[in-house]
């Protein structure tokens, strides 16, 4: 993962330096508006790198179950900031509307802002298909938002090309307004999903439904299964089950049974976590009076 966020902070420097030529060599508010967010990329994937080496701690006393939620934390702080830059270049294209002043040497700023797109868009792309490999939220963040840059360039781009074929100088900053809306809305998502993660959440129906197929391969007269809980913190995922057995059977048969299914399960998916509680025949744990809701697409029995 480290990897990742390396290329990721490289290619954000060098996206930065592209985009402030662009907007040294044109004036343009909506370059300098572009050029403000990719900054925020430097700072988010600084802080990723940080929030990954916390994260990739093993368990301890103080936290038996591992660091892996400190990932939501980078991609909420990444979110805190792509709002508060949007709300710099809302400013100044609010500002150089009310003031319009004229772009110059558009061509050679268009040129430095799209090489600087296809850099974050390679990027994005790539980091991308390691979030999905590795289920890290943090790579995803960082993928999003490169990928909510190039969008936003794109539109910088086309607007500011605009300019002087039109006269229209009010354009330009009509666009940075346009990017600081887009942005908002990204750094919603981000800060929404980190808070979610935090909470708790339940697995995606695939894997509730991978863990289904598993348990009924070992459902019979003599073994159920209830109160079965599912959730994710970070890369990790977690399972958590009664498994309802004979009365008669030694301890032996019994923890050998639980083996069988605990083995099952992490083999068929990848990372997860098995809690297995033994219980005999006819009695329920306290649970069963707690009225605990039930897991989606996890029926009892």
């Amino acid at each position: 993962m480290r990897r990742y966020l390396y290329v990721s902070l490289a290619a954000a420097f060098g996206v930065i330096a592209l985009k402030l030529g662009a907007w040294h060599f044109t004036g343009s508010v909506g370059f300098l508006s572009d050029a403000l967010e990719s900054l925020v990329n430097v700072v988010a994937a600084a802080f990723a790198l940080l929030m990954v080496a916390i994260a990739g701690r093993p368990p301890d006393s103080d936290h038996p179950y591992g660091h892996t939620k400190a990932e939501y934390f980078s991609s909420a702080l990444e979110g805190l900031l792509i709002g508060v830059a949007a709300l710099g270049i809302a400013a100044e294209a609010v500002h150089r509307l009310l003031q319009p002043h004229p772009v110059h040497a558009v061509p050679a700023g268009v040129a430095l802002n799209a090489l600087a797109t296809l850099i974050n868009l390679g990027v994005a792309r790539w980091m991308l298909s390691g979030a999905r490999r590795l289920r890290s939220i943090v790579l995803e963040a960082d993928a999003r938002h490169l990928l909510a840059d190039v969008w936003t360039s794109v539109g910088v781009i086309v607007g500011v090309s605009l300019v002087p074929l039109t006269g229209w100088l009010w354009l330009d900053p009509i666009v940075g307004i346009v990017v600081a809306g887009h942005i908002v809305g990204e750094a919603w998502r981000l800060v929404a999903r980190s808070v979610d993660g935090l909470m708790d959440r339940s697995l995606p129906d695939a894997d509730i439904a991978e863990v289904n197929l598993v348990l009924q391969r070992y459902r019979n007269v003599d073994v159920r299964f209830d109160h079965v809980r599912t959730r994710r913190a970070g890369t990790r995922r977690f399972v958590s089950m009664h498994m309802h057995m004979p009365a008669h059977w030694s301890l032996g048969r019994a923890a050998h049974c639980r083996l069988q299914v605990e083995r099952a399960l992490t083999e068929h998916i990848a990372g997860l976590v098995a809690t297995i509680e033994m219980l005999p025949q006819g009695e329920e744990s306290l649970l069963d009076g707690a009225n605990p809701p039930a897991t989606r697409g996890a029926p009892e029995g």
